[in-house]
């Protein structure tokens, strides 16, 4: 399916983007893969990486330097391009709230401009990157790609006769992110910290991998008609028992929940039920409105009942103390 393709990634050097390159490299022989970002700096980092990790691999690699707030610019990278996957955004809840403009311009912005350069430039798929903060959002950051969301389901109303799709798929914080709990708690123990802050005794996460994203953005590719959320089935974990896997016997003083977050991950609402399918390894939320007559449900899907919903708070599969400890070790921290 990416045989001899053309695939451009937005904010391609970040850990999404650099995984992802090298999950597709290393399993298909693809034409090109257009890194689109705005750090020349990550862009001459991540070249020399590749440049190291495997022979070759460069003379597949393009580096563009652009914005998605600049629809020229990211039009000129997008000629000849089969594939988009949209991971650009400002993502920092805290930086979001006291530069909200900021964040408009490229998370909402930027999704309309990479929506008229697929257009317009005839690429046949576009996957967005989503985040469970945009469900039922309660920070500006959620608010954004809650809207950006909605731009990307209602684009497929603008395809026309063109054959192009676009859909999204949606996680939480990758295990091991920048930002997240697990390298916050690693600091903490690095420095010499015997206890480490809870800000909810209550709070739980879903546990996703970046390779486990990758896979659910190749399956999107795959099998995306126009207009879907995919989201994986992935175990949940309590915060206090990661604290516990990490710092055996740590103290673990409630210190309170910090602005615009939330207790649980939600990834399928109640109101979404009523479109949403179960699959063995995924779920699949379809959208409201149907616009061709390709946007019919995977009949292997079964349809979720009214009220079902979806979040690391009522999950049915959980990590206990040992399986995150065993996790942890896959997760370079460094």
């Amino acid at each position: 399916m990416l045989t001899n393709k053309t695939i451009l990634i937005t904010g391609g050097t970040g850990s999404f983007g650099k995984c992802f390159t090298k999950y597709v490299l290393d399993h298909y022989d693809v034409k090109k893969i257009i890194i689109y970002s705005r750090d020349e700096f990550k862009q001459w980092m991540m070249e020399n990486e590749f440049r190291s990790y495997q022979k070759g691999y460069e003379s597949k690699l393009r580096f563009f330097i652009g914005d998605v707030r600049d629809l020229e610019r990211f039009k000129r990278a997008c000629y000849g391009v089969d594939y988009i996957i949209h991971a650009a955004a400002l993502k920092q809840v805290p930086a979001c709230e006291y530069n909200p403009n900021e964040a408009i311009k490229t998370n909402i912005n930027g999704a309309m401009n990479v929506i008229e350069a697929a257009l317009d430039c005839n690429v046949k798929k576009v996957v967005a990157l989503s985040t469970d903060k945009a469900v039922n959002p309660v920070n500006l950051y959620g608010g954004t790609k809650l809207v950006s969301d909605k731009l990307f389901i209602a684009a497929n109303a603008y395809a026309g006769s063109k054959d192009v799709n676009f859909s999204i798929v949606r996680y939480g914080n990758v295990a091991g992110s920048r930002g997240s709990v697990i390298p916050f708690f690693h600091n903490i123990i690095k420095n010499g910290g015997d206890e480490l802050p809870i800000t909810d005794y209550r709070m739980t996460r879903f546990w996703i991998s970046l390779t486990q994203g990758v896979e659910l953005v190749i399956k999107a590719l795959e099998e995306a008609k126009g207009g879907e959320t995919f989201i994986s089935k992935i175990p949940s974990f309590k915060i206090t028992d990661l604290a516990q896997a990490m710092l055996p016997g740590c103290k673990m003083p409630e210190v309170g929940i910090r602005e615009g977050e939330k207790l649980h991950e939600i990834m399928v609402t109640v109101e979404d039920s009523m479109t949403t399918y179960e699959f063995d390894k995924h779920f699949i939320v379809y959208p409201q409105m149907v616009w061709n007559d390709r946007q019919q449900p995977d009949e292997r899907g079964k349809k979720v009942e009214y009220g079902f919903s979806y979040s690391s708070g009522n999950n049915t599969e959980w990590l206990s103390v040992e399986e995150i400890r065993d996790l942890l070790k896959t997760i370079d921290l460094e």
